[in-house]
């Protein structure tokens, strides 16, 4: 078995876009798990899981329209080595992983609007609730968010897929260009 082979096929992505995928990636991987086993926690700890389960998706969303904008002003280096099909469902998986890391914390905090609570970024900074106390609509926007919290697991599996299948089968340089 050869070592693999890391000639990156063109440049590397922006470093502003490399630190905010590592900053979006750093706060998913706490508000996620934190907010998976909020339902699990005694009713003394629950609002410390809620503070930091909803200030880290608040700062998820910031990153991501962050990156948004980051992304149209130096948009992701080309790269003709790929096949167009691998390229293809590359796109269509970061396409929604954007939109769903977007709207994720925007149902949440709706949701956490219309039961009633308010919000303050790590129990220091209010946020004005854009919405009134509304229970019915609070189910329906925490199904939401719940089906889309679901949704980015699977997107992110397919990720790190794509990213086991470029570094382990294909051995090319294309996670290096995120590093």
């Amino acid at each position: 078995m050869s070592a693999p082979s890391f000639d990156v096929p063109g440049q590397a992505y922006h470093p502003a876009l490399r630190v905010l995928h590592w900053l979006t990636a750093l706060f998913v991987f706490v508000a996620f798990p934190v907010g998976f086993v909020i339902d699990y926690v005694k009713d003394e700890s629950k609002t410390a899981f809620y503070l930091v389960h909803e200030s880290f998706g608040f700062l998820v969303l910031w990153v991501m329209l962050t990156r948004v904008v980051v992304r149209w002003i130096w948009p992701p280096p080309p790269n003709a080595e790929i096949n167009p099909s691998l390229h293809l469902v590359a796109t269509l998986v970061h396409g929604a992983l954007y939109a769903a890391l977007i709207l994720q914390p925007v149902f949440g905090f709706l949701a956490t609007n219309a039961f009633g609570f308010p919000f303050s970024l790590f129990g220091v900074l209010p946020i004005p609730s854009p919405i009134g106390k509304d229970p019915a609509l609070a189910r329906y926007l925490m199904g939401a968010h719940i089906f889309i919290g679901y949704s980015i697991l699977v997107l992110f599996c397919l990720h790190i897929g794509g990213v086991l299948y470029h570094q382990v089968i294909r051995r090319d340089a294309i996670v290096q260009r995120m590093l």
